[in-house]
């Protein structure tokens, strides 16, 4: 062996011992662990950690904290975990009005955000960041998908109601965005609201073909109940997050036949979801969520980032993340110009497989679908 070649095979011992020494990871996971959205929160922390579990890397330490869901302690809770706990990423916030209050000021101090549910208008557009990438959705999109659907349903006028955060606000833009009918009453409710009856009353009284409503967590399963017993009998069409597997057992048999939209489902047909679907039920005792598989998706994402650069060298980590080089439960995955997905929107509806309340996929409302804002997104 002449010395070039000597030289060239300790080269390459070199490189591969190099690939071969991991770089510990600490990650920060502020979430909603206790109150009215605290199934939300568990649901994203567990799909998360069976990620982490399942890929045997022991270099990642993940620090959870509750946020409670208010956003001076999402804050609070940011400060230490960047300036105490020395985390490298953050991630976990479901709520877009903490991710607004928690998010630029943590990408500004150099952390990478990964999202695993909130996907704030503010964040995608002009307020976007390198360090920033959402691995849910734009807030936007699965309100978006319902107006597609509604109008192939036929619906001409639609009763709309929301709550008065952030999100809210985006799930009534995003509907509107595509329904080209009439809008009956565009409606805000308080956040954690949970007495509907003067909303049905409006409801009742509006003349609406169709009602359209955006309520996450205990909020949704408040308003199915109350909405069930008024015996108003206008359809309803929403966002998963309303019919989410943790919702649905506790809205009970007035949830069936409700068409919903969402970008994951149990029933997508890949192998990297069938092993997901199975293995949470293995874990937990339960069927995932939307939620759960979006933290499934997020520490999938990070981990496949971090098998091809430490995350101390920001600009390779950014462009692994970039790459998306993961086996995403949704099939076909990939994020726009401002880091925010690039993917299939499905339309399903609520089943009862045995004793158990959930949702088949029963079509696609949009298809490749980004967002609204990415053009304004100069990173």
């Amino acid at each position: 062996m002449n010395l070039i070649t000597k030289s060239l095979a300790a080269l390459a011992v070199l490189g591969m011992t190099a690939a071969a020494i991991a770089e510990p990871v600490k990650v920060g996971m502020i979430t909603t662990l206790s109150g009215g959205g605290a199934s939300l929160g568990i649901d994203a922390r567990d799909g998360f950690m069976l990620a982490v579990k399942q890929s045997g890397n022991t270099d990642v330490e993940v620090v959870i904290e509750d946020d409670q869901r208010k956003p001076d302690v999402a804050v609070q809770l940011a400060d230490k975990m960047i300036q105490s706990d020395k985390v490298d990423i953050l991630t976990g916030i479901i709520w877009s009005n903490l991710a607004m209050a928690v998010v630029p000021a943590a990408v500004n101090q150099g952390k990478f955000y990964l999202s695993v549910n909130a996907g704030p208008s503010a964040l995608a557009g002009k307020g976007c960041h390198k360090n920033y990438f959402n691995v849910a959705w734009q807030n936007d999109n699965l309100h978006e998908a319902a107006g597609a659907y509604a109008n192939d349903a036929g619906y001409k006028n639609s009763f709309v109601l929301a709550p008065n955060y952030p999100a809210g606000k985006d799930a009534l833009t995003g509907y509107k965005r595509f329904f080209k009918g009439d809008v009956a009453n565009e409606v805000y409710t308080q956040l954690g609201q949970t007495d509907y009856a003067a909303e049905i009353a409006q409801i009742r009284a509006s003349g609406a073909d169709s009602v359209f409503f955006f309520l996450p967590g205990g909020m949704g399963i408040a308003f199915m109940k109350q909405y069930a017993q008024s015996g108003v009998d206008i359809p309803l069409i929403g966002p998963a997050f309303s019919f989410d597997q943790g919702i649905l057992q506790a809205v009970g048999d007035a949830a069936l036949g409700v068409k919903n939209t969402s970008q994951w489902s149990k029933d997508i047909d890949n192998a990297a979801n069938k092993a997901f679907v199975e293995s949470f039920q293995a874990e937990y005792g339960r069927l995932p969520s939307l939620y759960a598989s979006q933290g499934f998706d997020t520490a999938n994402l990070m981990l496949s980032a971090l098998a091809k650069a430490p995350v101390s060298d920001a600009n390779a980590f950014r462009a692994a993340l970039e790459a998306a080089d993961f086996d995403s439960v949704r099939g076909k995955f990939s994020f726009g110009p401002n880091h925010h997905p690039i993917q299939d929107i499905y339309v399903r509806e609520v089943v009862k497989e045995g004793d158990v309340l959930t949702n088949k996929i029963v079509g696609t409302a949009l298809t490749d679908r980004g967002d609204a804002y990415a053009a304004d997104c100069k990173m």
